[in-house]
């Protein structure tokens, strides 16, 4: 009892803890991620500024006391409020614009997000992959350690010569170079995942793919991802400030209204009573409609460019990944098919084949089954980053 408790002590005060799959990774990562957070609180500190500026003008309070000379007129005291009114339409279309500018704002959220969320699956993919060939090089180191024992037995013996026996061993330190090099590389994907991941390192020892189909129809999929594709939508709501930005030019071109109270007072005399005053926008906002409806122009443009742009990238990316598919699933059949490790052991254990001739050919295999590793990664890699678009 003891000793478990003292293990579960370590496993909730230990800075990493295992995944079971990438979604559990995909999870913690946005969660946890620095990067998002900062993000966060630059969003509301940038939400709060555009709520400034619009709502009504500060009041004007005045007040003035002035000497009389000569004296016997005494002095007087004045004293004003004024208060600048915009017309409803002002105000309201001011506060549009600021409510859109903020959903401009969750937009980049989600943007930048997916932009995590997408290095995190590509590391993801690789992890997966490290771990399946690390699967793979131990089977490997397995049986190379059994032949480089079995012809050091036969050299003590003298049923197989120094050549033989070098041959083994090189085949033995081969395959530790390549667990080496690949423990290295593993390990970096992990440092990256631990980045993303806010500091928290991540222990995932899946050895397969998540479930994940290509679209068949390239079209249709397109459009479903267009709709949800927030850089799209980002440039679409830029339109419509724009949009709203025109009418707010043509309605602040219209006259303003300021109203107050004003009371004057002198020596056995006092004035008071409201202050009425408007403003004509002679100078100040011209040309800000011409402005605002170039903007419209310019903001339709990119919109435009952006669609055709994304379009391109994203049908490019759906081809290149139908052909790593291929690619893939072509190494899954050949090495179904044409496994003949165990065939080539007996054959090297009848002496039917020299250990050259036996390293050449389980290398040949070796080397196929290391390709399609490869090919079914970058395949992976390639659809986690189509299927990134639908989230």
């Amino acid at each position: 009892m003891k000793n478990l408790l003292i293990a579960i002590v370590l496993m909730t005060g230990s800075s990493a803890f295992a995944q079971n799959n990438v979604d559990d990774v995909l999870i913690s990562v946005e969660q946890n991620n620095s990067a998002l957070k900062a993000l966060k609180e630059d969003i509301d500190a940038q939400r709060l500024e555009n709520k400034t500026g619009i709502y009504l003008p500060n009041p004007e309070v005045e007040f003035n006391y002035l000497w009389g000379n000569p004296n016997s007129i005494g002095n007087r005291n004045d004293i004003s409020v004024r208060q600048t009114f915009d017309f409803a339409t002002v105000t309201g279309l001011k506060r549009k614009i600021a409510d859109r500018r903020n959903g401009l704002l969750e937009l980049q959220y989600k943007a930048e997000r997916l932009d995590i969320m997408l290095q995190a699956r590509r590391h993801c993919m690789d992890l997966i992959y490290y771990n399946a060939l690390k699967r793979e090089l131990d089977l490997r180191l397995e049986h190379a350690e059994i032949l480089a024992g079995g012809y050091k037995s036969r050299l003590d013996r003298g049923d197989a010569n120094i050549l033989e026996y070098n041959k083994a061993q090189l085949n033995l330190a081969t395959v530790k170079g390549e667990i080496s090099g690949l423990e290295t590389e593993r390990k970096s994907v992990l440092a990256e995942l631990k980045r993303l991941n806010g500091g928290i390192a991540v222990q995932m020892d899946a050895q397969e793919y998540p479930d994940a189909v290509l679209p068949d129809n390239f079209d249709e999929w397109f459009a479903r991802a267009e709709q949800s594709n927030p850089a799209l939508e980002y440039v679409r709501q830029e339109v419509e400030i724009a949009k709203s930005q025109v009418s707010l030019n043509r309605a602040m071109s219209m006259p303003g209204i300021s109203a107050g109270f004003m009371r004057e007072k002198v020596v056995g005399e006092a004035y008071q009573g409201i202050s009425l005053g408007i403003s004509i926008p002679l100078w100040e906002n011209r040309n800000r409609v011409k402005q605002a409806k170039a903007a419209v122009r310019a903001s339709e443009a990119r919109q435009e460019d952006s669609r055709l742009q994304f379009y391109g990238y994203l049908e490019n990316l759906y081809e290149r990944t139908r052909g790593l598919q291929s690619t893939a699933k072509d190494y899954r059949l050949s090495l179904t098919s044409l496994n003949s490790t165990g065939l080539l052991k007996k054959a090297l254990d009848a002496g039917e084949i020299s250990l050259l001739d036996y390293i050449v050919e389980i290398g040949l295999y070796y080397n196929t089954v290391s390709l399609g590793l490869e090919a079914e990664r970058e395949f992976q890699k390639a659809l986690a980053e189509l299927r990134n678009f639908e989230f």
